[in-house]
């Protein structure tokens, strides 16, 4: 990170290197001014880096807390925390459904006890933490916040990231609990609630990422993703809220493919279209019609085939990331189309963003790509095509009834269809796939998570339920019950169970059995 401002930036030759470069006949406009086509920040990386977010969980809270420390020594600026599937969809380790994925695809958390031993070591209020979790957001933030206080943290300076998108889980990933509506009431239970209680946290990141990996284009995902915002915005106002504040604390979450001039557009155009949604629904304050975002290069586009070709298209696709103005990122490792990385792939990935940062020169200026009439007028067909989609959307009634219309799911599914008729038929080249192909020895060196992980975590769940009070727990899950029920903000009652230790399991089928479950039909 650079710790201090300089005055002068001179490349390898010796040139200065301007803080932007303008054309007036291309663009007028300059970083940090409305609509933030050219960044958010004035300075951008000149000031301050992207924040390096490498996204680790898998097995144990143990078993992460070892990575966590590992990266954090390698030089990563921020946590991101996956959770494994049972974590995402409500249930405990211990639960029938959860055998064959618990540790699998992030780390189990069940209790307050394993978030306390995920960040052992860690001070919450001297690093950001992002959480990839979505359904059972408002359990894991409550965890958070109850460890936050057990270290004596002010809870006014603690700062991070819960993702809490639930409608992209119904359109593009399938990790939903209950119903749309009252999905949408617990996220706005938790705008309200952080608004006070943890100001500085980020209480939603609207992920156009996953709609990416489910098969849409650029055009698709960004379209889609702020569809949903406009949702959120729309949602929070309905309750009373503040747009001027609570759209401060919302982020989005997007992908990064090969393509690099057309993502520098697409995260171009985010910029400048979310300043439009904010300010037509009554945002004044600049802080709040700015777009901030957090970037992870392309799961989907990792091979297995010649997977070391995957070090290739991560750097492009951070590059990428970075001139488009990203906010943080996180980088994929080589051989996470085979397996969970490995420490030495994790320690690559990082690194690709340490060379960008510290020798490619990039950051020196603002926006360096912007004045091409190329990227220029693809920023704007970019979000010419976006608009033509939010249109669509706006006129079925937003994006949940587009969702429940099945709409965005259909348009995700024929352009994953089509990408895929053109990988088969030659007209989209995948190098080491279907051109260039080469025989290749095994890949021996993969990591994996054994399935007795599930012993270790229903012990650990055995445990905490034989020292806790369990009346005492009963007596918070009641409270929690009447609540939702009630229409009160279930938030300060998620959080006086947790901090008694209740399962995240308990809490989640408490709420079931006011919400029910969703089931697509």
């Amino acid at each position: 990170m650079m710790e201090d401002k300089k005055s002068e930036y001179n490349n390898d030759s010796g040139i200065e290197v301007n803080r932007i470069y303008k054309d007036a006949s291309l663009l007028n406009e300059d970083a940090g001014e409305y609509p933030f086509t050219r960044g958010i920040q004035p300075d951008m990386y000149r000031g301050k880096l992207w924040t390096m977010r490498q996204y680790a969980g898998f097995s144990t809270a143990e078993e992460s807390n070892k990575r966590y420390h590992y990266l954090l020594n390698q030089g990563t600026t921020g946590l991101s925390v996956a959770f494994d599937l049972p974590t995402q969809i409500g249930y405990d380790s211990d639960h029938a459904l959860s055998e064959g994925e618990v540790g699998k695809a992030g780390v189990a958390i069940d209790t307050l006890r394993d978030m306390e031993i995920l960040f052992d070591g860690i001070q919450l209020e001297k690093i950001t933490t992002s959480m990839t979790i979505n359904a059972t957001a408002s359990t894991l933030l409550c965890m958070y916040i109850a460890l936050a206080k057990k270290q004596g943290a002010d809870l006014k300076n603690i700062s991070g990231t819960i993702q809490n998108d639930i409608l992209k889980e119904y359109a593009a990933r399938g990790t939903y609990i209950y119903p749309p509506k009252p999905s949408m009431r617990i996220i706005t239970d938790i705008f309200a609630y952080c608004s006070n209680e943890v100001p500085k946290w980020n209480t939603i990141s609207v992920s156009g990422y996953h709609i990416r990996e489910a098969g849409a284009n650029a055009v698709q995902e960004l379209a889609f993703t702020l569809a949903d915002g406009k949702a959120y915005l729309k949602a929070a106002i309905d309750v009373g809220l503040d747009i001027n504040v609570f759209a401060k604390r919302i982020s989005f979450f997007f992908n990064a493919h090969n393509n690099l001039f057309e993502e520098v557009a697409k995260f171009r155009a985010a910029r400048r279209m979310w300043a439009s949604i904010t300010k037509e629904l009554g945002a004044t304050d600049l802080r709040a019609q700015m777009l901030r975002f957090h970037t992870q290069t392309g799961g989907s586009t990792l091979t297995a085939q010649q997977p070391q070709n995957n070090i290739v298209r991560v750097t492009i696709q951070a590059l990428a990331a970075v001139m488009g103005g990203t906010q943080s990122l996180h980088t994929n490792g080589f051989d996470e189309a085979l397996s969970l990385p490995t420490a030495d792939a994790a320690r690559l990935a990082l690194r690709t963003q340490q060379v960008i940062a510290f020798e490619s020169g990039v950051p020196m200026t603002v926006d360096p790509l912007g004045g091409s009439f190329y990227v220029e007028a693809l920023t704007n067909e970019v979000e010419q095509k976006a608009w033509e989609y939010i249109h669509r959307i706006d006129e079925m009634g937003g994006a949940v009834s587009a969702i429940e219309a099945g709409f965005i799911q259909r348009e995700i599914a024929q352009s994953a269809y089509q990408y895929q008729r053109d990988i088969e038929s030659g007209d989209k080249i995948i190098v080491g796939v279907n051109k260039f192909p080469m025989e290749e020895p095994s890949f021996e060196d993969l990591f994996t998570v054994d399935d007795s992980i599930r012993n270790v975590q229903t012990d650990k769940i055995n445990k905490v339920k034989s020292e806790r009070n369990n009346s005492e727990v009963q007596d918070h899950l009641i409270a929690l019950e009447n609540a939702a029920r009630g229409g009160f903000n279930v938030m300060p009652h998620i959080l006086s169970a947790v901090e008694a230790y209740a399962t995240l399991g308990e809490i989640s089928d408490t709420m079931r059995n006011v919400f029910g479950e969703y089931t697509g039909a």
